[in-house]
């Protein structure tokens, strides 16, 4: 099944949900990025000072025995062409609830904007070493990557706004498409058990030399009106990666995000998306909520900022279903 079948899956839920019209909009109010699920978050914020033991009290409560560790790194690709799906806050918070459960964990921040740095606590600044020297200049990982300072078992390899450029100045580099992989290849990444590469909103070379440098994908897709719309082309990037650059690389991962149970829409989709790509998806669907959205402009995940919430929840359920089917495909 092509981006043909998928974007006719799209075509389909947009003309039912216009046909619906008014009686959506009665069956629930508009969702937007700030909104609850179903029922309003009162979880009153932790200090900060408490926020990581809290958390991780909380996290390791509802999970009583040790996550599975994977027999080998697993280097997982975040990405999505579409922008506003989540892919920069399920990078760091499935980082952050894996870390928080003994795992090492390591960020690559390949998005320009640098969203993933700040959602971590990271200066990333522009005289900061970070992932662009790495690209162009071909400075070690080992040199940029620093921990979170939230979090134990979790660091980081940032992005600055100097990335901005890296798409241009890549095109007349050797290997261009390769560079990522090189630089964790000399880089010792066995000392972690995951590494999580964060993709800016688009298929350029930045999203490339993720693919190329990881064996997994996982896609976040938004439960909302256009979330099928571009699939297909990046399903077509993937087999492109698959058959010149990269064999191992696959799509082990789907998430749905931004889910609101008062609306039919979100449950379509995610019927349609579960229909189209089976096992792949995981169980847990990421809802909307609010201290996902405010997390990151304490410089925390939701993990460390409100661990009680329904986002933090969702999260860290996600990632223990994530560890745990890694640990059976490798059995």
């Amino acid at each position: 099944m092509g981006e043909h079948h998928i974007r006719n899956r799209g075509d389909r839920i947009r003309s039912d949900q216009r046909r619906r019209g008014a009686a959506a909009g009665r069956d629930g109010r508009p969702g937007n990025c700030s909104g609850g699920v179903g029922t309003r978050e009162t979880t009153s914020r932790p200090p900060a000072a408490q926020a990581p033991r809290i958390s991780l009290e909380a996290t390791k409560g509802r999970s009583a025995k040790q996550w599975p560790k994977p027999p080998r790194c697993r280097v997982i690709t975040i990405a999505n062409q579409k922008g506003g799906v989540g892919k920069t806050t399920t990078s760091v918070n499935l980082a952050a609830s894996l870390a928080m459960h003994d795992l090492q964990v390591l960020v690559v921040d390949l998005d320009p904007q640098g969203n993933a740095s700040t959602a971590l606590g990271v200066d990333h600044h522009a005289d900061i070493p970070s992932i662009y020297e790495v690209l162009i200049e071909d400075r070690p990982m080992k040199d940029i990557v620093v921990a979170a300072p939230e979090v134990p078992n979790l660091y980081c390899a940032p992005a600055t706004l100097n990335l901005a450029g890296a798409e241009i100045e890549l095109v007349s580099k050797v290997a261009r498409e390769s560079r990522l992989r090189r630089a964790l290849e000399g880089y010792d990444i066995g000392r972690f058990d995951y590494v999580l590469i964060d993709c800016p909103p688009s298929l350029g070379l930045l999203t490339v030399n993720a693919l190329v440098g990881a064996e997994e994908l996982l896609i976040p897709i938004q439960c909302e009106y256009y979330a099928l719309e571009g699939l297909g082309q990046l399903l077509r990037t993937v087999e492109l990666v698959k058959s010149h650059l990269n064999p191992k690389l696959e799509v082990s991962t789907i998430l749905l995000t931004m889910y609101d149970a008062r609306t039919r829409l979100a449950a379509q989709v995610a019927e349609e998306v579960r229909g189209h790509f089976g096992d792949v998806v995981l169980k847990t669907v990421i809802p909307r909520s609010v201290r996902v959205s405010e997390a990151p402009s304490y410089g925390q995940s939701v993990m460390t900022y409100d661990p009680g919430s329904s986002g933090a929840l969702a999260y860290g359920d996600a990632a223990f279903e994530m560890a745990c089917r890694g640990a059976e495909k490798t059995e």
